[in-house]
């Protein structure tokens, strides 16, 4: 191990070196071991955020770290989805930390997103709501998306249209079935988040989807739903009676 401290620590030469065993080194050890052999389901938060730390800062007690960053954000979920200036608030977390968990964040979602592309959406539905609660529940600002789908109900594309604030997001009818003619979609669903984590539809919501609904009807495409993604639920228009 002396060489692993070298240029770290200056050995005067009249001192000898004797190597010895790395707690910290030990600690990552066995935590690799302990995931690779029970997996996730043994291990707090904080064990798995370690584990991605330890790629980005291959030295040093992360522990610390990853217990700060569940502080701050609540949760694993919270810590995944936040903002690259976020994160950067938190001592500890350099550019090599941010990189990281926005690399792992992009990877569950594409993950995620697999299970559904290219698959009929309507048969699909407990997975389509996994991969959207993935993508979605734990963003800071709303984000609106619109899902495209075939004559089969065939998932053909999944796009996101807008980005707006806490608490609204600019949506233009128009453009979604605009967007729609473009991709040969014959029905959509719309999705958006409520960073409150109150997934009840607002005034405005309500009327926004109905002028969608009334303007892809024209063009002969069904509006299939609208959801809404909060933290720990979400609202479907169609099973509401909205739509």
């Amino acid at each position: 191990m002396a060489d692993l401290f070298a240029a770290a620590v200056a050995v005067p030469s009249f001192v000898t070196a004797v190597d010895e065993p790395d707690p910290r080194l030990n600690h990552r050890s066995r935590l690799r071991a302990r995931f690779m052999q029970g997996g996730a389901e043994a291990m707090p938060d904080y064990e798995l955020l370690e584990l991605l730390l330890f790629r980005a800062l291959p030295r040093g007690d992360v522990k610390p770290l990853a217990k700060r960053l569940l502080r701050t954000f609540g949760d694993l979920n919270s810590v995944m989805a936040a903002p690259p200036d976020r994160l950067a608030e938190v001592p500890g977390a350099g550019q090599a930390v941010v990189e990281q968990l926005k690399i792992m964040e992009a990877l569950g979602h594409r993950m995620a997103r697999a299970r559904v592309i290219k698959r009929p959406v309507l048969s699909s539905w407990s997975q389509l709501l996994e991969y959207l609660r993935t993508a979605m529940a734990h963003q800071g600002v709303e984000r609106f998306r619109v899902l495209y789908l075939d004559r089969k109900n065939v998932l053909i594309a999944d796009e996101e249209l807008a980005e707006g604030t806490v608490d609204h997001v600019p949506v233009y009818p128009r453009e979604v079935v605009k967007r729609a003619l473009a991709l040969n979609a014959s029905a959509l669903i719309l999705v958006h988040n409520h960073p409150s984590g109150d997934p009840t539809p607002s005034e405005a919501d309500v009327t926004m989807t109905h002028a969608i609904r009334d303007a892809a009807q024209v063009l002969g495409i069904v509006l299939h739903d609208h959801l809404i993604i909060g933290k720990a639920a979400e609202v479907s228009f169609r099973s509401e009676g909205l739509l």
